[in-house]
């Protein structure tokens, strides 16, 4: 069982930045693709980014409405996954969700069901 707790949201203006963190315990963290997941009121949750065993070229994703602005990372030392946020914009406020999913690599990470393990949320809150 994997246990993910996400830290560093709250409220901010629009085009200021916040990292969030996830710290993950009582699985092999390196053995696990990474995401980030957001849910406002009233939509579906969607992915923001996601990250595979090793980050590095070619095996991060960031969602259309994020890319440029969000870079997602890990740190499989300290057992942690990052997404750094830039550019703020009220649409981006949300509660953001942390995930852990063992399925590997592929078309499917952009899919809620292929991440088996959820943190409890952190709500970012953007203001104009």
């Amino acid at each position: 069982q994997v246990v993910l707790v996400e830290s560093g949201g709250g409220p901010v203006q629009a085009g200021e930045s916040l990292r969030l963190s996830c710290a993950a315990s009582g699985g092999t963290f390196s053995n696990y693709v990474m995401g980030w997941f957001r849910q406002a009121p009233g939509k579906e949750r969607e992915i923001v980014a996601a990250i595979g065993l090793r980050g590095g070229r070619g095996n991060t994703y960031e969602g259309d409405s994020v890319k440029d602005r969000f870079t997602i990372s890990r740190d499989n030392f300290k057992n942690t996954v990052y997404l750094e946020m830039n550019s703020l914009k009220p649409e981006d406020s949300a509660v953001y969700y942390c995930a852990a999913g063992d399925s590997g690599w592929g078309p499917w990470i952009s899919d809620s069901g292929s991440f088996r393990f959820w943190g409890q949320g952190n709500q970012v809150t953007v203001s104009s």
